[in-house]
C-alpha cells in the first residue's frame, strides 16, 4: 500500500513539473514563441494532461474492450495532443485555439478527420460537435465521428460519449476511464 501510495506521489508529481515547464514560453533558437492567453475550454482539456485507461462499450455490437488516453501539452504550449487507443487502434486528436475559440481535429481510425467545436462547456463537462463549415463529410458514404462528451466525475475518473456516424447509422460509445498518472 505505501508503495502504491508513493508511485501515486512521484508521477503526480513529475507530471507536476511537466505541466510546470510548458508555462514558460518556448525558445526555439533564441528566439521566444508566441503563447498568449488560453480559452475556457482549452483549461477545461488541460486539466486532462496524464494518461488514462477504462473500458469502452461500443454501442453498435454492444462490443466491451480496453482503451487509453494520453493527453500531452506540445508546441511550446499551444497544442494538446491526444493519443488515443481503443481496441488496439491507435488515433490522435488535437485541441488548439484559434481566435479564442477551441478547435478540435481528431484524426479517426475511419479514416476520416472530422473538425468539431465547443457546444457545451462547464466545470464538469465538455461537449463538442461537428463543425460543418470545417469538416465536409457526409453520412451517404463516410463514417466519421459526430460529438463528443467527457463528464469529469472526478479529478482521476472520466465518463468519455461519442456519436459516430458509421455506414449511415448513428452509433453511441461510452467508456469508463481512470487516471494512471
Amino acid at each position: 500500500m505505501i508503495k502504491h501510495k508513493l508511485v501515486t506521489l512521484v508521477s503526480s508529481l513529475l507530471l507536476s513539473f511537466s505541466v510546470l515547464a510548458n508555462e514558460t514560453p518556448a525558445v526555439i533558437g533564441g528566439v521566444e514563441m508566441a503563447s498568449g492567453e488560453k480559452s475556457a475550454a482549452f483549461e477545461q482539456v488541460r486539466k486532462k494532461l496524464g494518461k488514462w485507461k477504462g473500458t469502452m462499450t461500443q454501442g453498435a455490437t454492444g462490443a466491451v474492450f480496453d482503451v487509453s488516453y494520453e493527453f500531452k501539452l506540445t508546441s511550446g504550449g499551444n497544442t494538446i495532443t491526444e493519443t488515443l487507443v481503443e481496441d488496439g487502434v491507435e488515433m490522435l486528436t488535437t485541441y488548439s485555439d484559434d481566435n479564442g475559440e477551441l478547435v478540435v481535429r481528431h484524426y479517426c481510425g475511419l479514416g476520416t478527420e472530422p473538425v468539431f467545436s465547443v457546444s457545451t462547456l462547464s466545470d464538469k463537462i465538455m461537449s463538442i460537435k461537428l463543425d460543418k463549415a470545417k469538416a465536409d463529410l457526409h453520412a451517404e458514404h463516410e463514417s466519421f465521428v459526430t460529438g463528443m462528451k467527457w463528464t469529469m466525475n472526478s479529478k482521476d475518473s472520466i465518463t468519455f460519449e461519442n456519436t459516430v456516424m458509421l455506414d449511415g447509422e448513428l452509433t453511441k460509445n461510452k467508456a469508463q476511464i481512470k487516471r494512471v498518472y
